[in-house]
Parts: structure tokens; sequence; C-alpha cells
């Protein structure tokens, strides 16, 4: 087996770095545009007076960002070629994830909001391979252009982790499907055009099977966003949406009717190998960083870096970030060969440990750079509140590991 990078990867890597520092980085240098990258990040991105929303300045910023890289061809990378992309695999998209993040905080790859260059687009892929051929030419183009946006309504207010269990049901009258129920954490939604909600139209709870996906206007009558619900790192565009007697046609179903799960298990699957890939880049960003700060540090009359009490700690994060590089290179490129069922364990392996890796790498780099690690001068609180999150969110650590012990133990066979 070769472990070598392409050459060919290498290259959109060069070239990828070539584009950032052309049109990424004098644009979050122009003007005031700093102030949302350093110290005053928090403060500068968030609407405190719009319930905590994203300002419409940082906003507007992310646009300008999305507009030059769509233009240079690189927002829609992982996209098929027919849609303006390059047909990007796992492998490559998770490459080009690890690389960005280890540049550190920026414009180029902001993951507090899931912005980045190179768009991840799961959305987008969900239309492409379990929409109708009308609902492709509804929002395939649409979705890629940033003209609509599709938010993602699985957890409730009583469900989360438990999501067959869902409460929010659809009932089908006269050809019409009538959706009553509340989602949670039902992020983005304030820019969404359609929020893709998941209702029980079948089955009793627990039943994986009955669970349908629907394509919800979110100007529809019914439909009620708010609160939204403030978090460890702001800003926050996490809302709690009511919907009551929302009547959607049957050409708003996703997929099969019962069968939304599915639906829903493409959108994690591609999302969890590469936020672990984002987790490994950011995680080794924050050792780099505490590694240079310990070189340059004197103490008692010598570097810092000279006490193995610095050393060993870094040192056993340098290697787990190796180990796990490899492990998130496999498993991406097996995702890219197989049915994305078949490697749901290692997916999982690969986004516990590597989220759990950047928060650990996070606050041993705190630790090491002491006060100014701490401090908001420097990248690693804002590094931790965000992957602390993904420690939760697209299936809890615990939820995780209990895929892969199904795997492990048989449980699956004996189901």
């Amino acid at each position: 087996m070769d472990f070598e990078v392409p050459e060919s990867t290498r290259q959109v890597l060069r070239d990828l770095d070539a584009f950032i520092e052309r049109e990424i980085v004098p644009l979050q240098q122009r003007d005031d545009n700093m102030r949302f990258f350093d110290h005053r990040r928090e403060h500068s991105r968030t609407d405190w007076d719009a319930g905590g929303l994203p300002s419409k300045q940082w906003e507007a910023l992310l646009h300008e960002a999305r507009a030059r890289a769509d233009a240079a061809g690189w927002w829609r990378w992982a996209l098929p070629r027919e849609h303006g992309g390059h047909d990007a695999g796992n492998l490559e998209m998770a490459l080009i994830r690890e690389h960005l993040t280890a540049r550190g905080l920026g414009l180029h790859c902001d993951l507090q909001n899931e912005f980045c260059v190179v768009g991840n687009h799961p959305t987008l892929l969900m239309i492409r391979d379990h929409g109708s051929a009308e609902q492709k030419q509804e929002f395939l183009e649409a979705l890629a252009s940033g003209t609509r946006g599709l938010a993602f309504a699985l957890t409730e207010p009583g469900h989360g982790s438990d999501a067959t269990w869902m409460e929010t049901a659809a009932s089908l009258h006269d050809g019409v499907w009538v959706i009553n129920g509340s989602k949670r954490w039902n992020t983005g939604v304030h820019v969404a055009t359609h929020d893709i909600v998941f209702a029980r139209t079948s089955g009793a709870p627990g039943d994986a099977r009955g669970i349908t996906a629907f394509l919800v206007a979110m100007d529809a009558d019914g439909v009620e966003v708010g609160p939204y619900w403030w978090t460890f790192n702001m800003p926050t565009d996490h809302a709690e949406v009511t919907l009551r007697d929302v009547r959607v046609p049957a050409s708003a179903v996703l997929g099969e009717v019962g069968r939304g799960l599915d639906v829903a298990q493409h959108f994690v699957h591609e999302n969890r190998i590469r936020q672990a890939a984002s987790s490994l880049g950011a995680a080794q960003h924050c050792i780099d960083q505490a590694v240079a700060y310990a070189n340059q540090r004197v103490v008692f009359g010598r570097p810092l870096s000279t006490n193995q009490a610095i050393q060993f700690p870094l040192a056993e994060l340098h290697t787990e970030a190796a180990m796990l590089r490899q492990l998130i290179r496999y498993t991406a490129w097996q995702l890219d060969r197989r049915n994305h069922m078949e490697v749901s364990d290692l997916v999982a392996m690969c986004n516990y440990r590597a989220n759990r890796l950047a928060c650990d790498a996070a606050d041993r780099a705190m630790q090491t750079c002491g006060g100014m690690g701490y401090s908001r001068h420097m990248p690693f609180e804002h590094i931790y509140r965000h992957h602390r999150r993904y420690r939760i969110t697209e299936g809890s650590e615990e939820i995780q590991l209990r895929r892969v012990a199904q795997r492990l133990f048989g449980f699956e066979r004996r189901g």
C-alpha cells in the first residue's frame, strides 16, 4: 500500500495556498476585517442585539470570500464536474480540510460557522443522491451558487441521539403532508430558504423505518423560528423551530417515504470524516504553536522547551496526531470505494478521536503558553470552544463509541 500523498494532490494544496495568499489574506487584512480574527473576534462576529445571531458585517465578509473562491474554482471543488466541481472524493477532501485548518485561524477556513473556501456541500450531495429529477433541477445549481440554502432539522427538544424516538410527525391528507412538531439546534435557518425536516410517517417509536425527510420552505405557513440558543461559542445560528400544521405537497419528500434516516446517514458520514480531518488539522496547529512558543520562551534562564514536563505531553499529542492521520486517510479512502455503512465504525473512530484530540491539544497549548495561551490574543481558546461542540454534535462521543462497539461485538448481526 502506498502511503504517499499523490503529487497531483500536493499540487492542489500548493495552488490552494497560492489562491489564499493572493485573494483571501488581503481580504482578511483589508480595512478592519482583522477584528473578526484577533482578540475582538467573538464580539465583532456577534449581533448581541439581534438574539446573538452572526453580525451582518461578518456574514458579508464570508459572502465575499465565498464569491472569490467560487470564481477561482475552489468553492465547488467537491461537486461533480457538471456542477462546476472537480469530483473530489473523501480522501482528497480530508487532505484539503486538514491542510486548511492546520494553517490556523483565518478567513480561508473558519469552522465556527462551517465556512471554508473549499465548500463542504453535504446538503447539496443529499439532493444529488436522493432527490427527484424536479428537486435536482430546483436545488442543485441554486445551492452551489448560494441563491438557496438548506438547513437540517433532525434533533428535537426531547430527542437528540435517540432520533428514532422523534415526536415530530407527518400525516397524509388528500395528497398533502401535514407536519407537526419541534426541532432544536436547527443550524443556519436564519439564512436558509428551506429546511430538511425529519418526521415520523409510520411505524412505532424506536423504529428506524417510518421516518421521512421533507423539504420545507422556511416561509411556509406554520413554521415558527426561535429562540436561538446561545452557546459556548458565539455567535449563534442554532434555532428552535416549531411546525404547526405545516402543509407540504408529496413532491416535498426527499428520498423514499419511510427511509428518511438513509438520507440522514448520507449527511453525517461524509460530514464526519471531513470534520475529523478538520479537527486533526486544528490539533496539529495547536501542537506546532505550543512547540514554537516553548522554544522561544525563556524561563529561569533557559528555553521552556528544555523541560521534559513541557516536552512529553506535546510529544504524546504529536504521536496521536500521526497515528490518527493514517486512520483518517485510510477511512476516507475506503469511503471512496465502499458503501458508507460498511465503514461506519471506522468513521466513528476517526470522528470521536479527532474531536477529542483537538480539545486536548488546545488545552495543552494553553497550559504550555501560560497566561497568554489562555488569553484571546492566541488562538487556543477559540479552537477549544469550537471543537468542543463536535464532541456532542453529529453524534456524541458516546454514540460514536456505541457504533464501534456494535461492529466489534457483532450486535448488528444479532439484530
